[in-house]
């Protein structure tokens, strides 16, 4: 294979589809999901669905970890070999060390900028499906890596978690938090901001209503969005038909040129359970 001039990579947290990596290339590593003291690698050694099920099982929640330093070294000397110069994605420095690693490992291998994703999930794949485009156009690395960290301020991720029960498991919600919100049935919109996860609005009712109200929320200033792709992303859905409904909704309000459905990986499932979904997009 000849060598490329730039070539794109990102951690498994970018929750991009095996059709996705394998169209533009981009190769993942993972990172780790933690059940009962054992670490399993994102993906490969363990699912979601897994997770659920285990979680299920002890009524106990896992934990993720992040890659460590030599395990960045070993993977970008490897993406070396193809290409000249490597740009690879990570999940917000607000939400794990990934980043710090990640640099301290480029630098020991040279030819390596690592972008700072600010976001999570699909968040991060937009960034990186952009920067796979902009390599295509013969760019230079650096001028990409400088309208990347400029794109990062402008990705719009927002989720709807059908339940706080796996927040409360891990700490990220208290157990008053978690039964009134049931009890009332709430399900606020959780969303990325200045790199890390914040409550927004507040919603009421069952699962389709809120998420039809959501997706109108999110859209309401066309002006402002970024047109060319949308990601609808989820947890897995115990109505799968939701998904098609939400990508309807979305389309019958914004056109967008491409719109992709993925499955979030298990850094984003384990810390918000199944029947999760996002409309992630960037503004212009």
């Amino acid at each position: 294979m000849s060598k490329q001039a730039i070539r794109v990579s990102a951690d498994s947290t970018c929750d991009l589809s095996p059709e996705l990596l394998d169209k533009y290339g981009i190769e993942t590593l993972p990172l780790y999901a933690v059940l009962e003291g054992k670490a399993y690698k994102d993906g490969l050694e363990i699912t979601p669905d897994e997770i659920y099920a285990k979680v299920k099982e002890t009524g106990k929640i896992g934990s993720t970890a992040a890659i460590n330093v030599d395990e960045y070294i070993t993977f970008f000397t490897h993406m070396k070999e193809s290409c000249d110069t490597l740009i690879h994605f990570v999940i917000s420095s607000e939400m794990s060390s990934c980043y710090q690693n990640a640099c301290i490992a480029a630098e020991e291998v040279g030819g390596v900028y690592v972008i700072d994703s600010r976001n999570l999930s699909t968040g991060i794949g937009l960034q990186a499906l952009r920067a796979c485009e902009l390599a295509d156009k013969a760019m230079a690395a650096e001028v990409i890596v400088s309208y990347l960290r400029e794109m990062a301020g402008r990705v719009d991720a927002t989720f709807i978690p059908e339940s706080l029960e796996y927040l409360k498991m891990g700490g990220r919600c208290s157990a008053a938090t978690a039964l009134s919100a049931s009890l009332l049935r709430i399900k606020p919109c959780i969303q990325v901001r200045d790199g890390a996860m914040v409550v927004g609005k507040k919603y009421t009712g069952a699962m389709e209503p809120v998420l039809m109200k959501y997706v109108k929320d999110r859209l309401c200033d066309l002006e402002k969005v970024d047109l060319s792709r949308v990601f609808i992303t989820h947890s897995g859905m115990t109505n799968p038909e939701l998904v098609d409904k939400v990508k309807e909704a979305v389309l019958a309000i914004a056109p967008f040129e491409d719109v992709q459905v993925t499955r979030a990986g298990c850094t984003v499932s384990m810390h918000c359970g199944p029947n999760t979904l996002g409309v992630l997009f960037c503004k212009k």
